[in-house]
């Protein structure tokens, strides 16, 4: 018998380190995961970027994607600025300083929206095989360094809902873009001069 890793269902964004923009913050709601045996529901988030670095030809063909579209990625985190938490650790790297006090009370995560950025995306191999990317680390852009901005991105938000097919009729496979995909539980308990002009939201 031949064995084999699952088929990606979306186009895997290649690692290093790419200049970066967010395209997306998607409210997933209270998602349940287990730790240590224990299971718990949590307030989650996900954040999506767009990177500056395109498919090839193949990937964009295999998966039904336009020639020359750039890679996304996505990162799941607890909805929470926990000094902990893994979301207020790579906030406070991309905005180049700490969050104060009373921008701790409550911080609107549609501010970072379009904001640039570079994203540093390592790979890892999920428990049934296969290989995500994970964004290990989101920082602000040197001074001077160009910075991108979206290209062709449609929130999830403002898409179109599809019309049901006939029910005589077989529908066709559907690829689901990363920034759609189930909750990844795995990653949940991971952590990991300027003036306020400098400072990108």
């Amino acid at each position: 018998m031949i064995v084999k890793a699952p088929e990606p269902k979306f186009p895997t964004a290649p690692e290093g380190t790419f200049a970066g923009v967010c395209v997306d913050e998607i409210d997933l709601g209270k998602v349940k995961s287990t730790f240590g045996g224990e299971e718990r529901e949590r307030n989650m988030v996900r954040l999506v970027w767009q990177i500056d670095e395109e498919m090839d030809d193949d990937t964009a063909d295999k998966f039904n994607m336009p020639r020359n579209s750039r890679h996304i990625v996505k990162q799941d985190y607890t909805a929470s600025l926990d000094e902990k938490s893994k979301l207020r650790k790579h906030l406070q790297a991309w905005r180049g300083r700490a969050f104060t006090f009373d921008e701790l009370v409550g911080f609107d995560l549609e501010k970072i929206v379009g904001v640039p950025c570079l994203v540093s995306i390592v790979h890892a191999t999920g428990k049934k095989g296969g290989t995500f990317a994970n964004v290990e680390a989101v920082m602000k852009p040197a001074k001077g360094m160009p910075t991108l901005t979206a290209v062709g991105y449609v929130r999830l938000k403002d898409r179109k809902v599809a019309p049901a097919p006939p029910v005589n009729s077989q529908p066709k496979p559907r690829l689901v873009p990363v920034e759609e995909q189930p909750p990844d539980t795995s990653e949940y308990d991971r952590y990991h001069g300027i003036t306020d002009d400098d400072v990108p939201f």
